[in-house]
């Protein structure tokens, strides 16, 4: 296999087994075992990339997971929310398909960090935006999954003055990847408990590459 270069545009996540290499700019997956993941991580030493992130084991599922059948309904958010929320839900859907196909992932992680410097939102702020973007979500005849929401709800965050709060993880059992918003204390927001089982592989960056 052939081992892809690591550049600042690469995260990587590492499970037991394997490591979970994600391009931010293209938005290619490689998973990565044996020498191939071990010739990735001596790689990593003399590059830009960030630091590997440690994904813990997720609770064994053999491939199902249970939700609560009944799901509560909210009031929904004001107005202006709305409103502002439809307005950016278009801006996020324009730019996820104009422009070249290979940067699309690219492109929404920009959207979706735009904000990354500013305060963290409380929860029920960040909660407020969310159901909002959910809301207008349901005007589009568009696909709207967890990345496209998640962008449009930090871009909804950043316009009121909040942000640093998308987060982009990775989960074993299988692996798989889920985009989310989180709130000043870093716990998901109006998410399942699932999420609990992704591990954040952006957000800030360790000063140090000391993980082998």
């Amino acid at each position: 296999m052939n081992v892809p270069a690591p550049s600042r545009h690469t995260r990587t996540a590492l499970t037991e087994a394997a490591g979970v290499v994600v391009n931010y700019r293209t938005g290619t997956t490689v998973v990565l075992t044996g020498d191939s993941l071990s010739r990735w991580l001596d790689s990593l030493e003399h590059s830009e990339a960030p630091a590997p992130v440690t994904v813990r084991p997720s609770e064994t599922s053999w491939g199902t997971s249970e939700s609560s059948a009944r799901l509560d309904a909210p009031a929904p958010p004001p107005w202006s929310w709305r409103i502002a929320a439809s307005v950016l839900l278009a801006g996020t859907l324009a730019t996820r398909h104009l422009g070249r196909g290979r940067t699309r992932f690219g492109r929404l992680v920009r959207l979706a960090e735009a904000g990354r410097t500013l305060p963290r939102p409380t929860r029920a702020h960040a909660s407020l935006a969310v159901r909002s973007v959910r809301w207008a979500a349901r005007l589009f005849p568009a696909r709207v999954a967890c990345l496209e929401e998640s962008t449009t709800a930090a871009l909804l965050l950043a316009a009121g003055g909040r942000g640093g709060a998308w987060r982009h993880g990775v989960a074993t059992d299988p692996i798989r990847m889920h985009a989310w918003i989180c709130d000043v204390h870093g716990q998901p927001v109006e998410e399942p408990a699932q999420t609990g089982d992704y591990s954040p592989i952006n957000g800030p960056e360790p000063t140090s590459k000391r993980y082998r």
